[in-house]
């Protein structure tokens, strides 16, 4: 079990670490970066180009088509060898140039780290690189550094640091160096630690490394993004899944036909072989995979038009699959910024656009709020810098038109007494009215404790246990709103003078301000939608129980019934106990990376398709695990950015449902292609095992089947991809993963379309056979099948008839038919074209026959929609 130093002394701690607060020695600091090596993050270990090239001809249907292109050169046929392994290499390359996406996590992470680190070396100070930092070093920390490796606080003054990214927590942690007197602390509690990639916002401290490089907390990041695997999508998992049975059912036709040629109608091996290459051809959806990969980018070109940047093609999909999606809190549901919510003064309890100037306790209470803190605001251009809390009241009276620059020129402060985490007050001396007054702004507890009057309008009045009880009532009521909440007092003195601790005593009491990091004004209608569409939300954050809660209910997400857990109450729990109580969990509070990428895996053992958003260094495992990782484009890390699936350019979790709706069509549309593709096949095999049960010549070249599928069936297919999404697809429950993309309708579709289509082609065969022999019977067969096929593109742009879908609302189907016509006409009449493509010429009678045979399944299928169109009306 790795050492804790949050439960020991500093001098244990310098003790552990074999050091002192002079510093390691120049010779030792170098024995121990020989020792654990430098301050850097490592990484896994990445695929070739090469690798990842080869790994593209796994797939069992391009063996197949490997060998029937070896079969092909065998009986001289070249040209469709040549187009064979033409078709089999672009593919590749397509695959291989999707896969070698940017795996930049690391390296954003490794960014993340300071170049450089203030430490004692041998009692003297000096600057080296963040990678020289080891174990023992003594680090120099002040406002504006970036924590380069894991410490124990060993002196503290007055330090802050920002968590967010790493922890999710939005408020700064007020650090110090007591022992924390606990076996267990979550992360984001150990108050007496530092973590590496963490921002110093306010006061120094001088810290002990204690984990460098791998060891730290974000090097467990990174070892959780390298053993982290990306899961396929479900349209991955049902294309692989028909892909193997496809092959399957292809090996054993091939064979059959192969021994049926043999045997019963004694053809030569080389003919027989031929018939199974056609067939083998015919069956296999060459274009398939490069249609599904331009359908998936034509849906990321148009999500990216609504804001959600898709960086993984296939797992748009994906979207209309989610069932789950796990929230980050910060910055994700809410707005990342810290703002009043309701003010106490005078016995009134108010909402903070309330605030009446007129009255003395609440002017007074913004005064403090501006005088007694360090922060600033640039409401030009919505800057801010310092403590989120005290930004916030700065912004309270930028609401009340009055500048914290102006009015603190007006009340320059005279001394001070720094925040710290032992007193929890902040006090500062100023001139009111000529009188030296110090105001004082910090904790409830300690501030009410010291005060001995509470200012009303009518002036101070003594502090009773009443009073105090009403103002406990008040502090209690906000806090379990989730709502954060500081105290306000002033003191008059006798002059201005140096202050003493002993100052902070004897306070008039003023009143008290609530405050939270509010939810986007957006997040409530999207999870209402979510919740319309079948998704349920999670909410995961680094955030405390209570305040996640009360911003769960705001959004929707917490409903009475419902289960909030702590990161420490999961730890406790086994995998058993937490798929039990799974359902009922609507909030995960106080949790590290390693609960997110569990809270995820529990929810995918059920079967659900689960998106994780978020913005920080400590989402980006979870994202990377998720099915759908979702990060946020303006606050989000690049550590995020690089690790998730999607990014939101405009950070708004809206833009989660529209990209599920889009991706419900693009799947919806992949399925019309992937029908419009097989039923096409299926007519192609039902001609050449008809023909080889009948004694018939091959009706198809392996070239005419490649022309097919490669050209005139990749852009209707396409076409059919770009559909327009209908409505109602939102109210439609996510689909189940599992569920094959051939479900059993579908497969009955394509049976049955593809018959249809195949008994034209073959009378076209047998018109062609009686005119001009076994050439002009491939001929008018091929060219009945390619017509047929395009004119079935519009068949299989929905489920309804074409005249409630319109040709108009898609008119790449239009220009998809006219390009497919051009080409087969360019095959059958221009001179050199025909001779590649063995078609004979064709007369007029020929042509119109084509053209009506053709057009016969299409004319069956649109009668039989027009008339499921009236009855479903």
């Amino acid at each position: 079990m790795p050492e804790t130093y949050f439960n020991r002394t500093a001098e244990e701690t310098l003790k552990l670490q074999q050091t002192s607060s002079a510093g390691l020695s120049p010779q030792e600091a170098e024995r121990r970066a020989g020792q654990f090596g430098p301050n850097k993050l490592s990484e896994g270990k990445k695929k070739s180009v090469v690798q990842v090239f080869l790994e593209q001809f796994k797939d069992l249907l391009v063996v197949i088509l490997i060998i029937a292109a070896v079969i092909s050169a065998l009986s001289e046929n070249v040209e469709s060898t040549i187009v064979i392994f033409a078709v089999l290499i672009m593919n590749a390359i397509l695959g291989t140039v999707q896969y070698l996406k940017a795996e930049k996590s690391l390296e954003s992470l490794k960014a993340m780290s300071s170049p450089t680190a203030k430490v004692m070396r041998g009692g003297v100070r000096v600057e080296v690189p963040s990678a020289q930092v080891v174990p023992g070093d003594i680090i120099l920390l002040e406002a504006g550094d970036l924590v380069v490796a894991d410490g124990r606080v060993i002196e503290n003054f007055s330090l802050q640091v920002n968590e967010s990214s790493l922890t999710g927590e939005s408020e700064g942690v007020n650090k110090t160096d007591e022992v924390i007197a606990s076996e267990k602390v979550a992360l984001g509690d150990q108050k007496n630690m530092v973590f590496s990639g963490s921002l110093v916002s306010y006061g120094r401290a001088t810290v002990a490394v204690t984990a460098t490089g791998m060891d730290t907390e974000l090097g467990k990041i990174a070892a959780l993004m390298n053993q982290t695997q990306q899961r396929k999508t479900p349209l991955q998992k049902s294309l692989d899944d028909f892909s193997g049975k496809l092959a399957a059912v292809i090996m054993v036709i091939c064979a059959a036909v192969f021994a049926l040629s043999v045997f019963r109608t004694h053809m030569t091996i080389l003919d027989s072989l031929m018939f199974a290459v056609a067939l083998a051809v015919a069956a296999i959806p060459e274009a398939l995979s490069s249609i599904v990969t331009i359908v998936l980018a034509m849906g990321t070109q148009k999500m990216a038009k609504q804001n959600a940047i898709m960086k993984d093609l296939k797992a748009v999909e994906s979207l209309g699959a989610v069932s789950v999606i796990c929230s980050d809190k910060t910055g994700t549901l809410t707005q990342n910024r810290m703002t009043v919510q309701k003010i106490y003064a005078d016995g009134k309890l108010l909402d903070g656009s309330e605030l009446e100037l007129a009255n003395e306790p609440q002017r007074l209470l913004l005064k403090i709020g501006l005088l007694a803190s360090d922060a600033t605001f640039d409401p030009e251009h919505n800057t801010s810098i310092g403590d989120p809390t005290e930004v916030a009241l700065i912004q309270l009276g930028e609401a009340f038109d009055v500048e914290e620059v102006l009015y603190r020129s007006h009340h320059p402060r005279l001394r001070e007494l720094a925040f710290d985490s032992d007193r929890k007050l902040m006090s500062t001396l100023h001139l009111l009215d000529g009188v030296p007054t110090l105001l004082t702004k910090g904790a409830i507890d300690t501030l009410l404790d010291r005060s001995t009057s509470l200012l009303t309008s009518g002036g101070a009045v003594p502090m009773t246990e009443e009073r105090k009880a009403e103002i406990m009532a008040v502090n209690e009521q906000l806090s379990n709103e989730g709502l954060r909440v500081l105290a306000f007092a002033r003191r008059e003195l006798d002059s201005v003078r140096d202050l003493t601790l002993e100052d902070e005593y004897g306070y008039t009491f003023v009143g008290l301000v609530s405050m939270i990091d509010p939810p986007r004004p957006e997040s409530v209608q999207a999870v209402a939608d979510a919740k319309t569409a079948g998704i349920r939300t999670i909410m995961i954050t680094g955030d405390h129980k209570v305040t996640a809660s009360a911003i769960a209910r705001q959004i929707g997400i917490f409903n009475d019934g419902d289960m909030a857990l702590s990161g420490v109450e999961l730890d406790a729990m086994s995998d058993e106990e937490l798929d039990a109580v799974l359902p009922r969990v609507s909030v995960y509070a106080r949790v590290s990376p390693e609960h997110k990428i569990r809270i995820v895996s529990a929810w995918q053992r059920r079967g659900s398709i689960v998106s994780m958003t978020g913005d920080g260094v400590n989402d980006a495992p979870a994202l990377k695990a998720a099915d759908i990782g979702v990060a946020m484009g303006i606050t989000g890390t690049e550590v995020s950015k690089d690790a998730a699936s999607m990014i939101l350019a405009d950070d708004n979790f809206a833009t989660i449902v529209r990209a599920v709706v889009n991706g419900r069509n693009v799947y919806a549309n992949i399925k019309n292609a992937i029908k419009f593709l097989l039923s096409g096949n299926m007519a192609a095999i039902f001609c050449v095992v008809y023909a080889s049960i009948a004694g018939l010549t091959v009706p198809f070249a392996p070239v005419h089947l490649l022309f097919i599928n490669l050209l005139t069936d990749s852009l209707p297919a396409i076409a059919i991809g770009m559909e327009p999404a209908r409505r109602g697809l939102l109210r439609q429950k996510p689909r189940d993963p599992n569920a094959p993309i051939l479900d059993r309708p579908l497969l009955t579709r394509i049976l049955g379309q593809g018959l249809l289509i195949a008994v034209p082609v073959m009378t076209a065969f047998y018109l062609g056979r009686s005119y001009g022999g076994a050439a002009a019977a491939s001929t008018m067969a091929f060219a009945t099948l390619t017509l047929a096929r395009l004119f079935h593109g519009f068949n299989c742009r929905g489920r309804e008839s074409i005249f409630r879908l319109k040709f108009t609302s898609n008119p790449f189907s239009l220009a998809a038919f006219g390009c497919g016509v051009l080409l087969l006409a360019a095959v059958l009449f221009i001179p050199g074209l025909n001779t590649l493509f063995q078609a004979t010429p064709l007369d007029g009678t020929h042509i119109a026959q084509i053209v009506g045979l053709a057009f016969l399944p299409t004319l069956c299928i649109q009668v039989f929609k027009l008339f499921r169109d009236r009855k479903d009306a």
